[in-house]
């Protein structure tokens, strides 16, 4: 298992230069951050010219990003062109969309994998049925509608809630935004968790539990339901990342000031540095996501060892 770590910590290496050098480069041909800084009007060319030296943007992008990787390993992510520091940004950014995160994958985990079994082991019910339906309806709806509509009926209408989140977002003003940002990913993960269900319940170890008379929960929890979430595990912690930085839409609409609003504000105002700082420590997300995942598949299925 130590040996299996290390090598896929030392796979990450290539992976994250090469992800990172291709947002790099994607952001710096999105437009001239120089221009957006004078706003409506164009800079004149010796205040452009010092933006730029200040800011590093007059050396090739080759140079740029070796500098800007250079800075990243001492935790130097950049200043924004506010003059504000990106870690800055990232020390109140993070902690709200991490919370936002938690609470959406405990509803895809609780809800969705509760809701997979149940019509896994009832396929063909009308409870099966209902629940399909339901999920495909999720999947339909685009989130930005979802969002809206709960914010107006529970917000606005019935005044259950606060229409927006406050500043510090709290984990109990999370719920409503957390369950719009997970409803996506909670159908997929019902679904994956009914078919998968569905699929090992046929196999011979459960035919083998059930002939020697084990209890019934404990055929689905220790034997049915630990090999059907292989799948499931796979999907959540991929999703996670996305989670994370797909979460423009519902920061928007609930006024939560996270990573994703930091993007959407860096992407409007053309903030190169800002932009590829986050995404940098998206991609780290995304790696140590992919690699717990990797060795959750052993906890899960003990056929799995890694050499």
């Amino acid at each position: 298992m130590g040996r299996y770590v290390v090598r896929r910590l030392l796979q990450m290496i290539p992976v994250f230069i090469g992800a990172t050098l291709l947002i790099f480069l994607m952001v710096n041909v999105m437009g001239d951050p120089i221009a957006g800084l004078c706003g409506d009007r164009q800079c004149d060319p010796a205040t452009a010219a010092q933006l730029r030296k200040e800011f590093g943007l007059d050396k090739p992008v080759w140079q740029q990003y070796l500098t800007y990787m250079g800075n990243v390993f001492t935790g130097d992510f950049g200043t924004a062109f506010n003059g504000q520091e990106v870690t800055e940004l990232m020390g109140s950014a993070f902690p709200v969309t991490i919370r936002l995160t938690v609470v959406a994958i405990l509803f895809e985990i609780v809800i969705g994998v509760t809701l997979g079994v149940v019509t896994g082991l009832r396929r063909g019910h009308p409870v099966d049925t209902s629940v399909l339906l339901f999920t495909l309806v999720v999947i339909s709806v685009p989130t930005f509608v979802t969002g809206l509509l709960l914010q107006l009926l529970l917000g606005v209408e019935w005044g259950w809630i606060r229409p927006s989140v406050s500043p510090e977002a709290p984990f109990d003003e999370l719920i409503l935004p957390g369950l719009v940002l997970a409803s996506v990913s909670l159908a997929y993960v019902t679904r994956l968790t009914r078919t998968s269900i569905a699929e090992n319940r046929r196999s011979d170890y459960v035919r083998t539990a059930v002939a020697k008379g084990l209890p019934r929960h404990r055929v689905v929890i220790r034997h049915l339901l630990r090999n059907s979430l292989i799948p499931v595990v796979t999907f959540i912690g991929a999703d996670i990342g996305f989670l994370m930085s797909g979460a423009i839409v519902t920061e928007r609409i609930f006024n939560i000031h996270g990573v994703g609003y930091q993007l959407y504000q860096g992407i409007l105002r053309q903030n190169t540095q800002t932009v590829v700082g986050f995404v940098t420590v998206l991609v780290l997300v995304f790696l140590v996501a992919n690699l717990v995942v990797d060795l959750l598949y052993a906890v899960l299925d003990p056929r799995i060892r890694y050499a």
